[in-house]
C-alpha cells in the first residue's frame, strides 16, 4: 500500500494535521470526523468501527450526528484527495 511507504510519512503526518486542525475547528475527534465523512460517502456504506472503550463507542455513535457540509467535504477532499499526492495514493475509489 503506497499510502503507508515511508517516503510517504510527512505527506501522510501534514493530512493528519489539518484533518485534526478541521476536527478540532467542528469540536469532534478526528475519529468522528473520519466515520462523518464516510456516511456522507454514499447511502450505501456503513462504517462498522470497533472498539474496547465504552467512551469510545459513545463517541463513534455520535459520529453519526455529525452533518458534514458541502464545503466540509470540498475541504476534507482538498486535503487528501482521491488518488493522493503524487505517489502516496488514497484507497478513496474503493468507494
Amino acid at each position: 500500500m503506497p499510502w503507508w511507504h515511508a517516503d510517504n510519512y510527512d505527506a501522510n503526518a501534514h493530512i493528519i494535521g489539518q484533518l485534526t486542525e478541521l476536527a478540532t475547528a467542528e469540536g469532534v475527534t478526528v475519529s468522528q470526523l473520519a466515520l462523518a465523512w464516510t456516511l456522507a460517502q454514499r447511502d450505501y456504506i456503513v462504517p462498522i468501527p470497533g472498539s474496547r472503550n465504552p467512551d469510545r463507542v459513545a463517541q463513534n455513535v455520535a459520529a453519526s450526528d455529525i452533518a458534514l457540509t458541502a464545503e466540509d467535504l470540498a475541504r476534507i477532499a482538498a486535503i487528501a484527495p482521491v488518488g493522493g499526492h503524487g505517489g502516496r495514493g488514497t484507497p478513496s475509489p474503493w468507494l
